[in-house]
């Protein structure tokens, strides 16, 4: 892939979201439809490519949301950046489930390194700038993991939207 034609993003989890895991809560219904906007964004400015860390909350939004792109839009490839094998081993089983089909939805996967270990996570998260030109980041500001790869696509030059959870 291009990367001048490769967007990434990054978000936060549920634990940092003011929601949780409620999704039927108003300000993550706004939250979905604010990332669905950005990623048809950058599909109109020549963005086809995404890639998405599929870890819980919002990265499983930016997913649904480019494969619903990807269902109306020609060109849209979706790939799943999985930090090890066992990235959702100790999730729920709806959360494993949920995890299984979108990966199972994406174009391409990759596997960034073969186990898990205490760096894995920004290992996959410099994968995905290393290969993009735009990252789309729900993000508060707060330190973590999120704030990590907005460092890393600053670092880079990457073109950064920033999408405020309510």
């Amino acid at each position: 892939m291009e990367r001048e034609t490769t967007c990434c993003f990054t978000g936060h989890r549920p634990d940092k979201l003011p929601w949780g895991t409620d999704e039927g809560d108003q300000r993550c219904l706004r939250l979905k439809a604010r990332i669905a906007r950005e990623v048809e964004r950058a599909y109109d400015k020549g963005f086809r490519h995404f890639i998405c860390g599929m870890a819980l909350g919002c990265d499983t939004y930016f997913c649904e949301a480019v494969l619903a792109l990807r269902d109306q839009r020609p060109g849209v490839t979706v790939e799943a950046a999985i930090p090890c094998p066992d990235q959702a081993a100790r999730w729920s089983a709806a959360q494993r489930m949920r995890w299984e089909e979108l990966v199972g939805q994406c174009d391409f996967e990759t596997v960034v390194q073969h186990q898990y270990t205490r760096g894995c996570m920004q290992r996959r998260d410099r994968y995905m700038v290393d290969r993009s030109a735009r990252l789309i980041a729900a993000f508060d500001g707060t330190p973590g993991g999120t704030q990590y790869t907005v460092l890393q696509a600053l670092r880079q030059g990457l073109e950064i939207v920033t999408i405020e959870p309510d």
